[in-house]
């Protein structure tokens, strides 16, 4: 294969989401045969399953994106101990009708940063507890809790030097993760 597609999923809708600025920050870590494309979560309806067999645009979006991609990295805040609303809204999207789910097979990293010191590390649990049920296999270690600090990103929105070492150790895994399982 020339290049992998990676579809990445932003669990934060905020214009300056930290999150954000760490997806973008993480693909330019990767090697140049990886292209990293965030895919738009923010217009997708709540779901309902009556709508399953009539399935809006934005949903027939996402799941077209998910299934060309050779891989898939969430990039997740927490909220309230949890994963945002916006995310799982998109998970369900994704694996609905039942037996057509976009997700199933696809290689999944997850990863998040938050102010907190414990980073996102709930989130990301509850977020593999449904990667799991998705049928998605997810890279386990290592895990990147990225606290959000100072110092994280450069100036021009690269991965700072304190941190660079480890989350370039991270994305190297996953690349590799992506290859053996795509």
């Amino acid at each position: 294969m020339s290049t992998y597609r990676i579809a990445v999923v932003v669990g934060s809708l905020r214009k300056d989401s930290f999150n954000r600025k760490l997806a973008t920050a993480l693909a330019r870590l990767a090697p140049q045969d990886f292209e990293f494309q965030q895919v738009r979560i923010d217009d997708l309806p709540l779901y309902n399953q009556d709508d399953d067999g009539n399935q809006a645009e934005a949903v027939r979006r996402l799941k077209g994106e998910i299934a060309a991609a050779q891989g898939v990295l969430f990039v997740t805040p927490e909220y309230n101990r949890s994963i945002p609303g916006v995310l799982k809204n998109a998970l369900d999207h994704g694996s609905r009708p039942y037996g057509q789910s976009c997700w199933a097979g696809k290689p999944a990293g997850v990863v998040g940063t938050s102010i907190g010191a414990i980073g996102t590390a709930l989130a990301q649990q509850h977020l593999r507890n449904v990667l799991a049920y998705l049928d998605m296999p997810t890279l386990g270690q290592p895990e990147a809790f990225v606290h959000a600090k100072d110092g994280l990103f450069d100036a021009d929105g690269n991965i700072g030097e304190a941190s660079r070492a480890f989350l370039q150790g991270w994305v190297d895994k996953y690349v590799a993760w992506v290859k053996r399982h795509s």
